[in-house]
């Protein structure tokens, strides 16, 4: 899947709202715009460059997921040494990962059902943590 497929697969989602801002897209459930279930950078900026987004439609999915979802999902080191260059494989978000966001560069075979599995543990996520603040 292309990144507009993904961006049509969440904005499908009940009540959910996009906003760009610093080269990412910004995905929410409802009217709280506090905290994104899902971003998207697809270049590099002063503040995030450590997955060489310029390359040609390189693009990260940035996934905020549960504690649990994240430990099993992300199996070997959560900082230090860590190539977030690499294409199709599922890391620790480079700055978020102790808000247990998990990212993968352009997902393709089996990571793409795997990366939409995950975008809906987030939309389900945020969905509650709205409903519980009371906000639509």
């Amino acid at each position: 899947m292309k990144q507009a497929d993904f961006e049509a697969f969440m904005l499908a989602l009940p009540n959910v709202q996009r906003e760009e801002t610093f080269g990412y897209s910004f995905f929410f459930v409802g009217d709280d715009h506090r905290l994104p279930f899902v971003t998207i950078a697809d270049s590099d900026n002063e503040y995030d460059d450590v997955s060489n987004l310029n390359r040609e439609d390189v693009f990260r999915i940035n996934i905020g997921v549960s504690k649990e979802t994240f430990n099993n999902l992300i199996a070997g080191p959560k900082d230090g040494d860590i190539d977030y260059s690499v294409l199709n494989v599922f890391l620790p978000h480079p700055q978020y990962s102790r808000q247990y966001f998990v990212c993968i560069l352009n997902p393709v075979g089996d990571s793409v059902e795997i990366t939409k599995q995950l975008i809906q543990e987030a939309y389900s996520i945020a969905s509650s943590r709205l409903q519980r603040s009371g906000g639509s």
